[in-house]
This record gives structure tokens, C-alpha cells and sequence, in this order.
């Protein structure tokens, strides 16, 4: 299985699609492909909350702000689980969950060594990824090879990288000529509540907006246990109660509750809570008992 994840909307992740059948059978699942543009923070937490319940996967991930920069790309082994992405840390959350630091190996590819990508067509095997034997006025070099655009490297790098790895021996992987391995690499943690609720300061915890939802849910870092034992407390200087559900409260009323992902979200039942809090991810979110 390899599955897909972008902020590409439509239709750019087709073509990496059509690269992915080119070169191996593997089962092609999308994650999403509406992930905030260019927001790796944002993609790095859902990676974080979703890929773990896939069963070991080869994982392609393209939010890459840097596209034709000369940050790396990168394969990530994390125990059963392979990543494969841009060197900016988006990988790096759900490969800590995947695994402990000791049972993690990073790899540089190197993109000069990928076989270049082809649309198939006339001249061109479809599985085999080589060039036309005849050039045309398609912007190919010399050699009669289409270069890696500098402005989709999902297509031309990625997509390619993700279907060798996939097709390999994932405990072997420095055997690919494509890889090689690294000790240096962007990291990215995501942010923990400045102040989580303790014995000693049990009734404030002071944290930050991870993301906002489709549903416009305000998902914060606090730990949902903040929120046992009380019936209401005060967000960010309002009093708001506490449910269960979103039913616990009437449609259209504020509450906060706990998320599925184990964090204290500020919702509107059948609405949306950032409209009604005035959050938007990045911001600092106070909750204090009531």
C-alpha cells in the first residue's frame, strides 16, 4: 500500500497517481489532498493523528513549500513504516509515533539518479519509466530525457522515490542506490501547552490552536483531561460548558469537549467554532475553571 497526502487540491495529485501505477502494483489510498496550503504544521498534526491507523505503508506526503529550493528530499523508515517527503519536518511527527528514535533510519535522495518520469505514450513502456528514443519540443535535455520540473517535484521526485521504496526491502533500504543515509534533518515538534494542568496549578492550562477543522472545530494541544470532572470552565474569558458530544448543547451553542484525537476542542454544535471563539490556528487559547 502506498497512500498519498497533499495540499494539492485537484488535479496535480492524478499525475503522481499515474507515475505510482507506472512503476508498481502497490494499492494507492489518498489521505487528503486539502491540507492548508503550504502548512506543514497542520499537515505534520493530521499525519500525526491519521497514518497510524493504516496498517505498514509506504507514505507520500507533498506540502512542500520549498519546491525547487535546494532543501532535500527524504525517506523516513520509522519501524513497518516508510515516509517519503520533503525535508521540511512534516514527516516527523507520525514517524515518532511510529516508532522510537532507535528504530528509525533517515535517507537523502538523490534525485539526479531517479529515473526520469514520461507520460507513456509512443516510444514509451508504460511500467519502465524511460525516456522517448525520439526528442521533441517537450523542453527535454540532450540526452532525450524530460528534466525533473522545479515546480512539481511530487511527480518527478517523490511519486518515483515512493515506488522504489515501496518495491524494496524496507529493512535494507541503503541497498538503493537512490538513498543515502543521514544524520542531519529538519525536525519539526509540534508545540505542547505552555502550562498543562498539574497538582499544583490544576485549574489553568495555557496552549495554542493546532488546527481548525472542515467543520470549523478549534482543535487545541491541551489534554483532554483538563476537561474531567468539570461541567463548564472559561475559555479565553468566556464560560463555556463541557460535553460529552456536540448534542450536549443546543444547535448553534458553543461548548468544549474532547476530540478524537485526545485534545480539548472549543466547537459550535452544527456550527463552527472558530467563527464563534475567533480562533484561527497559531493562536493562544487560555482555558481556566470556571
Amino acid at each position: 500500500m502506498i497512500t498519498i497526502a497533499s495540499d494539492f487540491g485537484s488535479p496535480y495529485p492524478a499525475a503522481m497517481k499515474g507515475v505510482l501505477c507506472q512503476r508498481t502494483d502497490a494499492r494507492l489510498v489518498d489521505v487528503a489532498h486539502d491540507f492548508p496550503r503550504q502548512d506543514v504544521r497542520a499537515a505534520a498534526f493530521w499525519l500525526r493523528e491519521v497514518l497510524p491507523y493504516f496498517p505498514p505503508a509506504t507514505h507520500l506526503v507533498v506540502v512542500d513549500p520549498g519546491v525547487g529550493t535546494d532543501r532535500d528530499a527524504i525517506v523516513v523508515r520509522a519501524g513497518e513504516h516508510v515516509l517519503v517527503g520533503p525535508d521540511n519536518g512534516v514527516l516527523l511527527p507520525a514517524a515518532r509515533r511510529f516508532a522510537p528514535a532507535d528504530d528509525r533510519e533517515t535517507y537523502v535522495i538523490d534525485e539526479t539518479s531517479l529515473e526520469p518520469v514520461e507520460p507513456t505514450g509512443r516510444g514509451t513502456t508504460p511500467r519502465s519509466g524511460l525516456g522517448r528514443e525520439h526528442g521533441d519540443s517537450s523542453g527535454r535535455s540532450e540526452t532525450g530525457r524530460r528534466p525533473a520540473s522545479n515546480t512539481f517535484h511530487g511527480r518527478d521526485v517523490f511519486a518515483p522515490a515512493a515506488a522504489a521504496v515501496h518495491d524494496a526491502d524496507r529493512d535494507a533500504l541503503e541497498d538503493l542506490s537512490t538513498l543515502s543515509p543521514v544524520d542531519e534533518y529538519v525536525d519539526l515538534e509540534l508545540p505542547a501547552p505552555t502550562l498543562e494542568p498539574a497538582p499544583s496549578d490544576p485549574d489553568c492550562a495555557v496552549g495554542e490552536v493546532m488546527v481548525v477543522d472542515g467543520f470549523g472545530n478549534v482543535i487545541t494541544n491541551v489534554p483532554g483531561r483538563f476537561l474531567e470532572g468539570r461541567n463548564e470552565i472559561v475559555a479565553d474569558g468566556e464560560i463555556v460548558p463541557v460535553g460529552e458530544t456536540f448534542a450536549a448543547v443546543d444547535p448553534g451553542e458553543r461548548l468544549a469537549t474532547v476530540g478524537s484525537h485526545g485534545n480539548v476542542e472549543l466547537d459550535v454544535n452544527r456550527g463552527r467554532g472558530d467563527e464563534a471563539f475567533g480562533l484561527e490556528a497559531g493562536d493562544r487559547v487560555v482555558l481556566e475553571a470556571a
